[in-house]
């Protein structure tokens, strides 16, 4: 068995609330979303491997706090992440759309980075209300208990509607440790960031109900990955 790895490298995490901790990252090629601000190439140089292989290389860095599964969609793989065995707990970066594979890996994760994709960060075409149905299962599967931290990333838009998010997670917000809201970076389609004063006011409504940060990119910040 192998799968189409793009890079193994190690730095620290960028995203959410584990922001600046030292993780291998393990980037697959290959997502069933096509999200308008994406900054992952996609069908580009990739190297398929086994669990073994990728076991080996990640092992190579030393101590970290976790083995970040990223990509593309590294649940698009679930059968390959249940081979793997790389000695340290593994955090899944999901888009949270694919439920059934998000079922054959809940019990190896330690740590579940989970998006919430809001419509308008959406490609043309892309069937949202079965998405959303889709993502609501998946939190529900891998929600944060005792042996799992999950959190619920957003990328905010510049014309996202603060009634629509709050809609979206009224069947989320019970599985989550927490609400990342990510202002989104600039990149491709996407010109403008939602502003400051509507993160604050997205926060505040949204506060009312579970624990809420606004966490941007930092990894574009620092320079790294």
């Amino acid at each position: 068995m192998k799968a189409p790895v793009r890079e193994i490298f190690c730095s620290v995490q960028g995203e959410g609330p584990y922001v600046g901790v030292r993780q291998v990252f393990v980037r697959f090629e290959g997502c069933n979303l096509n999200c308008i601000y994406c900054d992952t190439p996609q069908n580009g140089k990739n190297t398929p491997l086994s669990p073994e292989q990728v076991s080996e290389i990640v092992q190579e860095h030393g101590k970290v706090h976790s083995i970040s599964l990223t990509g593309g969609e590294p649940l698009l793989y679930a059968d390959f992440i249940e081979a793997l065995k790389v000695g340290a707990p593994l955090y899944l970066e999901t888009n949270m759309t694919l439920p059934e594979n998000a079922r054959e890996i809940k019990g190896l994760v330690r740590y579940v980075a989970g998006d919430l994709k809001l419509k308008e960060g959406l490609g043309k075409g892309a069937n949202y209300e079965e998405i959303y149905e889709r993502t609501v299962r998946s939190f529900e599967i891998l929600r944060a208990n005792a042996r799992r931290d999950c959190f619920c990333k957003i990328v905010v838009l510049k014309d996202s509607r603060v009634e629509e998010i709050l809609g979206r997670l009224e069947q989320i917000r019970d599985y989550v440790s927490c609400i990342v809201l990510q202002p989104v970076t600039p990149y491709g389609k996407v010109r403008e960031r939602p502003s400051m004063k509507q993160m604050l006011e997205l926060q505040k409504e949204l506060s009312r109900f579970v624990d809420v940060r606004i966490i941007p990119q930092t990894h574009k910040i620092l320079g790294v990955l």
